[in-house]
């Protein structure tokens, strides 16, 4: 029998180093949010537990990718305005 690693083992940290997905999260400044929901989920086991730090963490995210658009409109706006038409 297989035991399985203990959800409070912290020893996994150093192999998210080279996870996009994690370099990606990081990148946003939502990360904190990220590993309360992971920690919440080992320590529960149920998503309606840790609703509160998903929405959080949900909201973090879509406060970043709405901010990105506008910096990518933004780029584009300047980039069409400056070029000869």
């Amino acid at each position: 029998m297989m035991a399985s690693p203990s959800p409070h083992d912290r020893s996994r940290k150093e192999e998210d180093e080279d996870d996009p997905v994690e370099r990606m999260i990081s990148r946003t400044g939502c990360a904190e949010l990220h590993y309360a929901v992971q920690e919440c989920m080992a320590e529960h086991q149920d998503w309606r537990v840790c609703q509160t730090q998903v929405q959080t963490f949900k909201n973090c995210m879509m406060n970043y990718q709405n901010a990105r658009k506008e910096q990518l409109k933004k780029q584009r706006q300047s980039s069409t305005e400056s070029a000869p038409s």
